[in-house]
């Protein structure tokens, strides 16, 4: 008699596959952000790369929302990491040609972007039925290991590129497509894992991609919820911009390396706190206190320009990273319908991720153009904010860390005397309560239940599943 794979054990193989691709991603993204600034030296088409990484994500959501409503969630991510991974063979193909252009890279970082967005959101509309509803929070905490990773990106892909070479790095991508891809195929998940929940009659993706937001506008705490977090990822992505600049205006590279590893390993404390602990089941009050305490942190920043200080502040900001992201999406992904759980997942995207290009594209203008002339010696403010926290190159950066800081705590205030956004925790659950968690033992089975074979039910393997 074949044995089921247990519950933890398919979830965890899923999740360190896809762990392993992000590494291979994360190190192809390091490299080639840093030939683009060799080559042209220009800090403006090097932001560029951020923008065609966020911005076909945040266009496309909603219709890879509508497809993970849609389509068996298994197939659309391997389709997905196909994509991606064709995309970064043929820019390895142009480096190993040695006719690798700028523009090349824009158009593969977009085809990626938009691909990791469809297998993203697949991802996370398939985690609920996969982990089960007392898991989830701790799913999402270990999640967010991802964005440790990809701090951490930097330092290997440095001793790599040196190594292997540009080429190299990328064939080591492609090596991590497949143990991702691989563990999709030989990992047997059940039937309602990867198929969408009473999808429907097929209607057109144009049609069905707005139901995600008509979902949030029923749902006004939800709604509220996701507006506050897009609010913290346009305050996150201008300190993201800053932090590497506000740190070299003080410190040499190698230090920027060492704080940037710090920075990292305090977002992987906080990773695996969550992946642990899963969070309050008041998730609101969580979301609203990592707020807070990010904000004094981020505020510290400004204080000194010394890398002690920094070392110390920076991993404490970054540790309420995943407090504030995996309370959120747990959130999420409890409170609504499986039925629609793509498109509301798509949606929600949208909303948190539109402000980061807005972000991106405004930090550096207002840091140059407005906070550094402030705090220059004969700046506005040098006999007053610079008398403490100094002034010169760079002191205007924190100052607008300073800022940023103070408007993610009052952020966090504004989102706690909200009654309409507290009341998110107060819905009712999508999931019922008697979800099976990935540690609980199955069911015995009855006198009537078919035997325990590979036919069964929970057993459904890649070639055998209904079609949609």
């Amino acid at each position: 008699m074949a044995e089921r794979t247990a519950p933890t054990a398919r979830w965890v193989a899923i999740w360190l596959g896809q762990l392993v691709s992000l590494i291979g991603s994360s190190l192809t993204a390091f490299v080639l952000g840093v030939w683009v600034y060799q080559r042209t030296g220009s800090v403006t088409q090097f932001s560029l790369i951020f923008l065609a990484a966020t911005l076909p994500a945040v266009l496309f959501a909603p219709f890879a929302g509508s497809l993970a409503d849609r389509r068996d969630r298994r197939s659309l991510m391997l389709v997905a990491d196909t994509v991606a991974a064709a995309g970064t063979a043929a820019l390895a193909a142009l480096v190993v040609a040695d006719a690798l252009q700028v523009w090349h890279i824009y158009l593969g970082t977009a085809v990626s972007a938009t691909a990791s967005t469809v297998h993203q959101v697949a991802y996370q509309a398939m985690t609920p039925a996969l982990v089960g509803k007392r898991q989830l929070g701790r799913f999402n905490g270990l999640m967010q290991v991802s964005r440790a990773v990809q701090i951490a990106a930097p330092l290997i892909a440095g001793v790599l590129v040196v190594t292997v070479g540009i080429g190299g790095v990328m064939a080591i991508d492609l090596g991590t497509f497949v143990v991702a891809a691989a563990t999709l195929l030989l990992v047997r998940l059940p039937a309602e894992v990867t198929h969408p929940a009473a999808p429907g009659p097929a209607e057109a993706v144009l049609r069905t991609a707005a139901a995600g937001w008509h979902y949030l506008r029923q749902r006004p705490s939800l709604l509220a919820l996701m507006l506050v977090f897009g609010a913290f990822n346009f305050l996150f992505g201008i300190a993201g911009v800053l932090v590497q600049p506000l740190i070299l205006s003080f410190a040499t590279a190698d230090t920027l390396g060492l704080l940037m590893s710090a920075g990292g390993a305090g977002l992987f404390a906080g990773s695996l706190v969550m992946g642990v602990w899963g969070g309050p089941t008041r998730r609101v009050t969580a979301v609203c206190g990592g707020l807070a305490l990010g904000g004094v942190a981020l505020a510290l920043h400004a204080a000194a320009p010394s890398a002690w200080l920094i070392g110390v502040v920076a991993p404490l900001f970054l540790f309420t990273l995943p407090i504030v992201n995996s309370s959120t999406m747990t959130l999420i992904q409890t409170k609504t319908e499986p039925s629609v759980l793509g498109r509301v997942l798509a949606t929600a995207r949208v909303i948190g991720d539109a402000s980061v290009p807005l972000a991106y594209v405004l930090a550096g203008p207002i840091a140059d153009g407005l906070f550094e002339p402030l705090l220059r010696s004969e700046g506005a403010l040098a006999d007053s904010v610079g008398q403490v926290i100094g002034t010169g190159e760079g002191r205007g950066i924190a100052l607008l860390f300073a800022v940023t800081g103070v408007a993610m705590v009052l952020l966090a205030a504004l989102a706690w005397t909200r009654p309409v956004l507290r009341a998110a925790d107060d819905l009712p659950d999508a999931l019922p309560d008697d979800t099976p968690g990935p540690d609980d033992p199955p069911d015995p089975p009855g006198p009537d239940d078919p035997p325990d074979d590979a036919s069964g039910p929970g057993a459904v393997s890649a070639d055998r599943q209904p079609a949609t």
